[in-house]
């Protein structure tokens, strides 16, 4: 392992731009990539409301289409010919419940690596490989690869140790560990009716969340297992799972809901394939911003609509952004619009932006799996 620099944040809190630090603050110039069933579809109105619902507003009840077909004013079985359409042809990637990683306990991160600009796949490809990595983007930085990692609770090998054994395998040169000091926002919705100017309007802040494990047991272990994943399209989709744990839907809906208060569950959703949903750019804008100011300004940035994550993280000698933001947008000049309606509402003028070109791996985590262990196994010996 001596030949990989596994970097950790530095202590010190020392923030000076160096080499990586210059080079992110060139204007970024992204390489575009055709992908497979990657162009954008075209979507009429109503497919449009139906998405934004059904990313928002889809409620822990017995018909929960019929709820959504009321608010987009069809009927609960237009509701479900459409959403299965939107999933038969890639638009929406699943509809799922959206557990929270930290409140169940494991340990998580975004890192980014520095690997062989010429065959970043072969890298890519092994980073993929583990169970915990549920983003992994190629990005125009001279840290060209950035994924987020988790590992379970309890984990043997634990997250550092994992990101050595991924480090040696995948031939980093370095790789530059960026976990969450301070959540500001974590909603992954495209807004598929509004246009640029409702993107790049802020509103009002909404206070860090918390990151804190919280407390469960093995019966709320029990309902991940057999919720997480797709679930169907029918007009009672949480029957399924009801009859698989031997309970009635009656009381599971209870529990999910008492599982939502206990912030174990963020919500349940669709979730979209971004280009063909119309989305084909994302730029991560990272700011250098006075330590005293990082909770005023994260709170700020992240009430931005186009905004779906916004997190404090750590900096380093050649790396002085501390806060970041995820901005979705339908094309590159998009995402600089709410980028720089930021700066202008915020008046921090010191950033970068770094722009994806090739998604590698974007997934929902499966929680409480052999998947973790055997990847251990596999890899480490543990």
């Amino acid at each position: 392992m001596a030949s990989v620099r596994t970097q950790q944040p530095d202590d010190s809190g020392a923030a000076r731009k160096g080499e990586a630090g210059g080079r992110a603050s060139r204007k970024p110039v992204p390489k575009l990539r055709s992908r497979k069933d990657g162009a954008a579809i075209v979507l009429d109105d109503l497919d449009k409301r139906l998405l934004n619902l059904m990313q928002g507003a889809f409620p822990i009840a017995r018909r929960p289409y019929q709820h959504v077909a009321g608010e987009a004013a069809i009927t609960e079985e237009e509701a479900m010919s459409r959403v299965q359409r939107l999933l038969d042809e890639r638009i929406i990637r699943q509809v799922t419940p959206i557990f929270d990683t930290r409140a169940l306990g494991y340990s998580s991160m975004l890192v980014a690596a520095k690997v062989d600009p010429d065959n970043p796949w072969r890298a890519a490809k092994i980073i993929n490989e583990h169970p915990g990595v549920s983003h992994n983007y190629l990005r125009n930085h001279e840290f060209n690869i950035w994924f987020t990692i988790a590992t379970e609770p309890g984990s043997p090998l634990g997250l550092d140790h994992t990101l050595e054994v991924l480090a040696e395998l995948a031939g980093a040169q370095s790789v530059r560990q960026l976990p969450t000091l301070k959540l500001f926002k974590i909603r992954m919705d495209l807004e598929m009716e509004a246009g640029t100017e409702a993107l790049a309007r802020a509103a009002e802040p909404v206070a860090p969340a918390e990151t804190e494990p919280q407390p469960y047991d093995e019966f709320d272990c029990d309902v991940i297992r057999v919720t997480q994943g797709d679930m169907p399209v029918i007009a009672e989709p949480y029957a399924p799972a009801a009859a698989r744990l031997g309970i009635g839907q009656d009381q599971l809906l209870e529990h999910l809901r008492g599982m939502q208060e206990r912030r174990l569950l963020r919500r349940v959703a669709a979730i979209l394939f971004h280009r063909r949903a119309g989305f084909s750019a994302n730029g991560m804008g990272v700011w250098k911003i006075p330590d005293q100011r990082i909770m005023e300004l994260g709170m700020r940035m992240a009430s931005f609509r186009g905004i779906s994550h916004c997190y404090q993280r750590p900096t380093y000698e050649d790396w002085p952004y501390s806060v970041f933001t995820m901005a979705h947008g339908r094309s590159k000049e998009e995402c600089d619009a709410i980028l720089d309606s930021i700066a202008a509402d915020t008046g921090i003028e010191d950033r970068a932006t770094l722009y994806s070109s090739t998604e590698f791996k974007k997934i929902r985590l499966l929680y409480f799996t052999d998947d973790y262990r055997e990847w251990e196994r596999k890899h480490a010996g543990v």
